[in-house]
């Protein structure tokens, strides 16, 4: 009987066949330990030697790490491994053979990682972080689907700039020059026109010249339109959409999340009604004292943090060259020097940028648009999103409604993802009126020739309508607790890197 290692549960006692890849082998001699994948989990498989082995036992020694393998024999429960169950083995079968894997279970740098990113994703962690993703996806789709959105697959070839001009990328288009959709938002807005709730979800693109843990240039990003909405209802169904993401990824995705090293705890406190905050409330708080003695207690705890990474990586170094030592030792000594060298590395960044974070926070502009370190100081001092409502006009997109009460300020709305990670959403109300509209247009020095479709819409039954974007990867990066936006992704596309 075949059968999946996240079904063993229903197999115990029972004579299965694992059809998987090596994960990592050991032996002791007359007992070989073998960790097999198959896609759904991990599972130990014991080949103790015998006469009924005796035929596979030395192969099973040698199997190179990634063979691709048939393992036949019994499932036992076994709480303390891995998955909870053990096969004893009784059939082994090589079905490709793997010699020399690239990657191996000593450290390597994060570019060898990426350049290999085809093998990489095999790694636990890797595996782990995907199939959050695939959750978080199905989710995405499910609620929307739920919910009475219909949805409406928009282009990737643009003639025109969605969000801002200076991050297009242009494509030759048969002599003509178009671009990679920013976002899929304006013809959503149509589509709204005829079916009242509509979504589109897939890639986008953004040439910003970035090279942060934040950015991708290629990203998936799902954009809800609403018709008869104003910037409350919209702020409403983002609200009630991130609830319901947190909720499926904890009731699915729980071994991974703890696997990653996710403090569970922040995930479950992800409940309505989450925080609200105007622009120049967040101004306030970032040019308050508040910002201040948070990062200046960062600067002191990372600063001492990295004296005592130094002192760590003196002795393990001075272990590590010891007499006597097993291969075994050296090896656990060599990873954690890796892991506490990376720490290092990022801990110094971040003393050498605090000062100048300090700096901005201090002078924040009312007028300006929030930065990633603004979204990371307001987003750490709430445990639950923040939603930060009417933005400077001057600072946002040609299309957000300009607000009744302040013409200065427009009716848009930026989700930030508590613990630092920053906008996760943005989001307005649309602005219905034709001749403001075009007005805006020209202020933002657009041809209104390019948008004459878009126009279309404010001349015949416009209404007022609202939605937002959100990003899979700055969302899953969030999810799971994860340093850099590169992670995310299958295949990561960024400033200078774009293999394979």
């Amino acid at each position: 009987m075949i059968a999946l290692i996240k079904d063993l549960h229903s197999h115990v006692g029972q004579a299965v066949t694992l059809q998987g890849w090596l994960y990592h082998r050991r032996d002791s001699g007359k007992i070989a330990f073998l960790l097999v994948r198959d896609g759904s989990g991990l599972c130990q498989c014991v080949v103790s030697k015998s006469e009924q082995t005796e035929s596979f036992f030395e192969s099973a020694r040698r199997l190179g790490q990634e063979s691709a393998i048939r393992v036949t024999g019994t499932v036992r429960a076994d709480p303390k491994q891995v998955g909870g169950h053990e096969i004893d083995v009784s059939g082994l079968e090589v079905v490709g053979a793997s010699e020399n894997y690239p990657i191996t279970n000593k450290p390597h740098g994060i570019d060898f990682l990426f350049k290999n990113r085809h093998l990489h994703f095999r790694s636990r962690r890797q595996w782990a972080i995907l199939k959050v993703r695939a959750t978080l996806v199905d989710e995405i789709r499910g609620y929307f689907n739920r919910n009475g959105f219909t949805l409406i697959d928009t282009p990737i070839f643009a003639p025109a700039a969605g969000e801002g001009a200076q991050t297009l990328f242009t494509v030759d288009y048969f002599g003509e020059p178009v671009y990679l959709a920013q976002t899929g938002q304006l013809y959503v807005e149509a589509a709204c026109m005829a079916f009242g709730k509509v979504y589109c979800f897939g890639p986008t693109f953004r040439a910003e010249k970035s090279k942060t843990r934040r950015h991708l240039t290629e990203f998936w990003m799902v954009e809800p339109e609403i018709a008869y909405a104003e910037l409350d209802d919209v702020i409403a169904v983002a609200e009630d959409f991130i609830c319901s993401i947190v909720q499926r990824v904890l009731k699915d995705n729980r071994p991974e999340l703890e696997f990653l090293g996710r403090d569970l705890s922040k995930l479950e406190k992800i409940q309505k009604p989450f925080n609200r905050l105007t622009h120049k409330e967040a101004a306030d708080i970032l040019r308050g004292p508040r910002a201040k003695e948070m990062l200046e207690n960062d600067l002191a705890t990372k600063s001492a943090r990295i004296e005592e990474i130094k002192k760590l990586v003196a002795e393990k170094e001075a272990k590590e060259k010891s007499q006597g030592i097993k291969q075994w030792e050296k090896d656990k000594i060599v990873q954690e020097l890796a892991d506490l060298r990376e720490e290092l590395d990022d801990l110094q960044v971040d003393v050498q940028n605090i000062p100048h974070h300090i700096k901005l926070a201090a002078s924040f502009d009312e007028n300006g648009d929030l930065g990633g370190s603004d979204e990371t100081i307001i987003s750490r001092l709430h445990e639950r999103p923040t939603f930060v409502t009417h933005y400077p006009r001057g600072c946002k997109a040609f299309y957000m409604k300009q607000n009744a009460s302040d013409p200065t300020r427009v009716n848009n709305v930026d989700l930030l993802a508590p613990d630092g990670y920053g906008e996760i959403i943005g989001g307005s109300q649309r602005e219905e009126n034709l001749d403001v509209l075009l007005s805006r247009i020209h202020e933002e020095g657009l041809n209104p020739a390019d948008y004459e479709w878009y126009l279309d819409l404010r001349r015949y039954g416009t209404v007022p309508h609202g939605g937002f974007g959100l990003g899979v990867e700055r969302t899953l990066a969030w999810l799971c607790g994860l340093k850099h936006i590169r992670e995310t992704i299958p295949f990561p596309r960024m400033m200078g890197k774009f293999y394979p």
